[in-house]
């Protein structure tokens, strides 16, 4: 990723694209320019065959440099960097700080790409994207621009486990304003593959995230709470959150019970809540110990004064007003 900061201060992270999808996408346009480029010399020869040999030659050169030079300018300018190439392999050319690129930039790319492209068969534009750290060519560094994908293969997100129910709103009062995003991700990640790691290296990132994520919020983990469980209920905390911010303060959702359902049916996975239903949460009935099923690592710790019957407010999960 490529972090580049526009005029505003705001940090954009960009993918550059790589040499080979960059070459295709510049051969795809070189073939489209030689088409229309022989397809317009056969038209001039047989409709300039009564000229001389001189306004032919003037002819032929001013086809080249419209069709092979002006047209790519022509083309990027007008669809902001996207070429017929580009929008093959799902490129575009941006400025360095992230915004469209305009007619100065696309001129400098078009002229300074016929000499390391055209004269030179690619091979200077091929050795400028080898040292460049953001895989730009000359054209780019003299324009101030970056080619960058436009289409990120999409990765199917995890399920991220709910608390334990005798957790619920324990975490309403904490700050989050100072987590940074890498933070919750890292944490995200590691709870929807916690059942894939190996006890003891699972043990050690909870314990390291847990750690990082106290000395975000200013609070310190509760005695008696294990890591994953602590990292779940401050995500579910986060996401209560951003629903009462995007559906309003008289959101309620309800939480599920100790077998997994839901009393009014499923609701989102992942980061992103699902839309709050004015329901009322029915209290399950109570089970013995051992009938209950929570996920591993997330047992309920022993009776402590600083986990009292009275801050478990029993198995649902409704925000704070």
């Amino acid at each position: 990723m490529s972090e580049l900061v526009t005029g505003e201060a705001v940090a954009l992270e960009l993918r550059p694209a790589r040499l080979p999808s960059r070459a295709l996408a510049v051969l795809l346009d070189l073939v489209a320019a030689m088409a229309v480029y022989v397809a317009v010399t056969v038209a001039l020869v047989v409709s300039t065959a009564s000229l001389d040999e001189a306004a032919q030659t003037a002819l032929s050169i001013a086809t080249f440099v419209l069709v092979l030079v002006g047209g790519p300018i022509a083309v990027e300018t007008l669809s902001h960097g996207r070429s017929l190439g580009k929008m093959a392999c799902g490129l575009r050319v941006v400025r360095d700080d992230g915004g469209p690129i305009r007619f100065r930039h696309a001129l400098v790319r078009g002229l300074i790409g016929v000499i390391e492209i055209l004269m030179t068969f690619g091979i200077v534009a091929c050795v400028a994207s080898f040292v460049s750290a953001r895989g730009r060519r000359l054209g780019d560094v003299f324009a101030g621009t970056l080619v960058v994908r436009e289409r990120i293969p999409v990765t199917r997100t995890g399920f991220v486990p709910p608390p334990p129910p005798w957790l619920a709103g324990r975490f309403s009062g904490l700050d989050l304003s100072a987590v940074p995003d890498g933070l919750w991700l890292a944490v995200r990640q590691y709870l929807t593959r916690m059942q894939q790691l190996d006890p003891q290296v699972g043990g050690s990132m909870a314990e390291r995230l847990a750690s990082d994520l106290a000395e975000r919020t200013g609070a310190p983990v509760p005695q008696g709470v294990p890591p994953a469980a602590y990292l779940a209920a401050v995500v579910q905390e986060r996401q209560a959150r951003e629903a009462r911010r995007a559906f309003g303060s008289d959101a309620v959702q309800t939480a599920p019970s100790a077998a997994g359902s839901w009393p009014n049916g499923p609701v989102g996975t992942g980061d992103t809540p699902a839309a709050p239903r004015p329901a009322v949460y029915t209290q399950p009935s109570p089970r013995p110990r051992e009938a209950a099923s929570e996920p591993s690592g997330w047992e309920r710790p022993a009776e402590s004064p600083e986990v009292s019957a009275d801050e478990r407010p029993g198995t649902g999960f409704v925000p704070p007003a």
